[in-house]
């Protein structure tokens, strides 16, 4: 239901495409410009590519100037990557993507003890507190670490696959990645998507250990245990903010 749910919403936009720079797909945002005399690429903040298409451009001419300068998007990226993001605050009454649905994060105070409620799960805390993203983010992070590595231990038996180890990380760029020795790296944030997205990202991890790659043979492979995958990708697209904030 969910995904049938999803899938009615969410509306494709002919301005938003995928580059494949160095066999990871990065968001472009395709945008034309009267006034542009060239073709333009610029790293947005939220991690994406901006193509601008000059007056008299073309959209395929613009892609293929684009996959030309994938080798320094890539170091552009890498730079992206190691800058720390700026944390918004999270305090008393702010609403946070939690399981997919939005929570509002609670402080209680008890006797001498202070707690904060964030949907189900009840964090406690030293003391009352402005900020409660540290608290919060350090109990989220334990919790997609014990989560996420049994669904994917599950879901690498269900389909009679073998790595090597499992890292929790806090990646400004990506979901997820797999090395060719089998070292699969997951971002905590997945404990704030619905399941069927972070089921998606664990099985497309997984199938890089049949296909270390973006290929056909690739993208056949994910559809095969994950039919709806097409969704998952539109709700990460919609939610990419989610790995800047």
């Amino acid at each position: 239901m969910l995904f049938d749910s999803f899938a009615r919403q969410a509306k494709p936009d002919p301005s938003k495409s995928v580059l494949l720079v160095r066999g990871r797909e990065v968001p472009l945002i395709i945008a034309r410009n009267l006034r542009a005399r060239r073709y333009l690429l610029r790293l947005r903040a939220d991690g994406s590519i901006r193509l601008t298409i000059p007056r008299r451009g073309s959209i395929l001419e613009g892609r293929k100037f684009a996959e030309s300068k994938t080798d320094w998007l890539a170091r552009e990226l890498e730079k992206f990557a190691a800058v720390p993001a700026k944390s918004k605050e999270w305090a008393d009454g702010t609403s946070i993507l939690f399981r997919g649905g939005l929570v509002t994060l609670k402080t209680v105070a008890l006797t001498g003890s202070c707690f904060v409620q964030c949907g189900e799960e009840t964090i406690a805390i030293p003391s009352p507190i402005a900020d409660l993203r540290p608290c919060v983010e350090r109990h989220l992070r334990s919790l997609a670490t014990k989560e996420l590595t049994t669904r994917t231990e599950d879901l690498a038996s269900q389909h009679q696959l073998t790595f090597k180890r499992i890292t929790i990380r806090n990646q400004r760029s990506r979901w997820g990645s797999c090395s060719p020795k089998g070292l699969i790296s997951l971002n905590w944030r997945l404990i704030q998507t619905p399941l069927f997205v972070s089921d998606y990202i664990l099985l497309h991890e997984l199938m890089h250990l049949r296909q270390m790659n973006h290929s056909s043979r690739f993208w056949r492979e994910v559809e095969r245990v994950c039919p709806d995958y097409m969704i998952a990708e539109r709700w990460l697209r919609l939610h990419s903010g989610l790995l800047r904030e």
